[in-house]
């Protein structure tokens, strides 16, 4: 690891592009010395820039296509300081408070990685050299994520009541009742959901409601609204295309707006064509 006489650097591994930039936007605002000297779309890549570069911390997603962030932390136990990047609720992840990590639930909140930043600053100051990660320690870890996970999103809909036909959201100081089928997507912004829909003669509108995106889905037609990234659902009545991209993801178009969202490798599957 380099000498801290010389600013810290880091690697950051995410299968998903947005959320890679997003993180490396975040850092540069809490923490600008830092250097991020590699950008990783999986695990395997990660070893491998890990391995050319030596950073002084690894940002490391949980899961990630061919090696997973806790396979990576095991690789790279006592060279580097991890952080674990996660979509499980802290309440699953107590442990790793009390171990040689530290960890971000996604999406990665600014005060919460204000405190991550500030810890990593204390160990590269105390010593460079980062501590020995135990692997009984990351298997019991693994085992507490597995038994957290949530259960599959379509299991969960199927024992829903009617889906819903509404959404209440504020536009402004104005609280809308906007009709589902008026929606083109939907997106999950920190603690809020951003509703793009379409307005009455206004075309292309915003609303913001205070619901999480996951308890959103849980709500509507599972036949009408289709998740396509992390933070992302669309309505499908809404979609004019799908351009398949590298690495077995996609971009989708819409009809009625100029946005063009991002299909990520977990979602990627829903528009192959049968």
């Amino acid at each position: 690891m380099s000498a801290m006489s010389t600013p810290p650097r880091a690697l950051i591994a995410d299968d998903e592009p947005l959320l890679r930039e997003r993180l490396q936007r975040q850092l540069a605002t809490c923490w600008p010395e830092l250097q991020i000297c590699a950008l990783a779309r999986h695990g395997l890549e990660a070893q491998e820039m890990f391995e050319q570069q030596r950073p002084d911390v690894c940002f490391l997603d949980i899961h990630m296509p061919g090696l997973s962030g806790i396979e990576l932390a095991r690789l790279l136990a006592g060279r580097t300081h991890i952080v674990f990047i996660t979509a499980y609720d802290q309440y699953a992840l107590q442990a790793f408070e009390r171990g040689a990590l530290d960890y971000l639930v996604k999406p990665v909140e600014a005060e919460r990685l204000a405190r991550c930043v500030a810890r990593l600053r204390e160990r590269l100051a105390l010593s460079p050299a980062a501590p020995t990660l135990d692997d009984a320690l990351l298997a019991r870890l693994l085992q507490q994520l597995h038994a957290h996970s949530p259960s599959p999103a379509p299991t969960a809909r199927a024992a829903q009541p009617a889906a819903l036909r509404w959404i209440k959201a504020s536009v402004g100081t104005v609280l809308r009742l906007i009709p589902v089928q008026d929606i083109d997507y939907l997106r999950s912004d920190e603690r809020y959901t951003v509703i793009a829909w379409r307005g009455e003669g206004a075309g292309p509108a915003e609303a913001v409601v205070r619901t999480p995106l996951k308890e959103l889905l849980a709500q509507l037609d599972p036949a009408q609204f289709q998740q396509i990234h992390r933070s992302v659902a669309v309505n499908l009545a809404a979609v004019r295309q799908v351009v398949r991209g590298a690495n077995e993801t996609a971009e989708l178009h819409l009809k009625h707006r100029p946005e063009v969202l991002p299909v990520s490798r977990s979602f990627v599957h829903h528009f192959r064509a049968d």
